[in-house]
């Protein structure tokens, strides 16, 4: 399977290059192809496997250019190492008639992003060897808080990498800088940036794509990549944790098969809940996804109006991993909503970097 950047679906690249760069030089998302669409024989299958061998057998239909071994060495090492607290990886546990929650903070920060930043260094060394590249990798990544400790620690002393996290001086927890500021590693460092997540963000994404950086980066031997969701490789093992939900809820005879069920997410970059809607474009039998904002509601009311607009006051709150104004992953859900338009993609983008702002027809909304 090969993918395409988001503002210009002519570039094609197979998944180890779209991981070992993170993003696009244009700018761009990376996304797949195609969908892969599982039957209720795909999900049956799935049944009574531990969860390193779900995650395999889901990688395979995005990851092709891997081998069912290089997978399994992935998925082993990430997720039966000892680094989840419970054999099963998540947990789903009820807490009322017909509500049920899943548990994703079993990894070692106690932070949903250890299911995708515990496999992303694996991923990412293999890529590097797969796509040929002799640089070292240099790994950026803005964080609102748990992805930066969970990146953090998913990289220490990974082997051809560094890792740089930034993240907003007063728009973190205090255990979260600490979890950052005392991470052991030597390839490891964080940098606190006055102003928000969006903030860190945009810098990060203009990094990317200067041509200046990149000629310096070349002259050292070096490369970007990303440990953010705006990286697939980050985001794909997202999906997996919702396909084995819906596995593991069959299995315990919580769903029937086929069974609809809602989906609500919190979410500030869309990542989280981004995976949900590819989950069930292959076949996940979700109902409805609920987007749950806090106040920062920009997506609620995109959703709602079609008009995205950050140009509104910042709330910095109790739950800083909201605390978004542009949500990244976004664009990928337009993208495949406005069947590959790159153009219309790239115009909309245009338009929020320089008016804050962009409307989309309230039929894609």
């Amino acid at each position: 399977m090969l993918y395409h950047s988001t503002r210009n679906k002519s570039l094609s690249v197979p998944a180890a290059q779209a991981i070992a760069q993170g993003i696009a030089a244009d700018g761009g998302l990376f996304v797949p192809e195609c969908i892969p669409e599982m039957t209720a024989a795909d999900f049956n299958a799935l049944k009574n496997l531990p969860y390193a061998e779900r995650a395999a057998r889901i990688f395979a239909l995005y990851l092709t250019d891997f081998t069912a071994e290089e997978l399994r060495e992935c998925t082993k090492n990430a997720y039966e190492s000892g680094s989840f607290e419970t054999p099963r990886v998540q947990e789903i546990s009820t807490l009322a008639d017909g509500t049920m929650l899943l548990e994703l903070w079993h990894g070692p920060t106690c932070a949903f992003k250890d299911m995708a930043l515990q496999i992303l260094p694996h991923f990412l060394t293999k890529s590097i060897k797969k796509s040929g590249i002799d640089r070292e990798v240099v790994i950026l990544t803005a964080t609102s808080g748990d992805t930066g400790k969970a990146a953090l620690a998913g990289f220490q002393d990974v082997k051809g990498t560094k890792i740089m996290v930034f993240y907003p001086e007063d728009g973190v927890s205090s255990m979260q800088k600490r979890q950052m500021q005392t991470q052991e590693g030597e390839n490891v460092r964080v940098c606190a940036v006055k102003g928000n997540f969006d903030d860190c963000q945009n810098g990060v994404k203009a990094i990317f794509t200067d041509p200046a950086m990149q000629e310096v980066l070349a002259d050292n031997r070096m490369q970007f990549s990303s440990a953010n969701s705006i990286n697939w490789g980050r985001l794909v093992p997202q999906i997996v944790y919702y396909v084995s939900a819906y596995v593991t809820m069959l299995e315990q005879g919580i769903l029937k098969e086929g069974q609809r069920f809602n989906l609500t997410v919190p979410t500030g970059n869309f990542g989280n809940i981004l995976a949900a809607w590819y989950a069930k474009q292959m076949g996940v039998p979700i109902q409805h996804l609920v987007c749950a904002s806090n106040v920062n509601n920009v997506l609620t009311e995109f959703i709602e109006t079609g008009v995205y607009d950050r140009n509104r006051t910042f709330h910095a709150t109790v739950s800083p991993s909201m605390d978004i104004l542009i949500s990244s992953n976004l664009e990928r859900l337009l993208y495949h909503m406005t069947h590959e338009d790159d153009a219309q993609i790239r115009e909309w983008f245009d338009a929020l970097k320089t008016d804050g702002k962009y409307e989309v027809p309230i039929e894609i909304a």
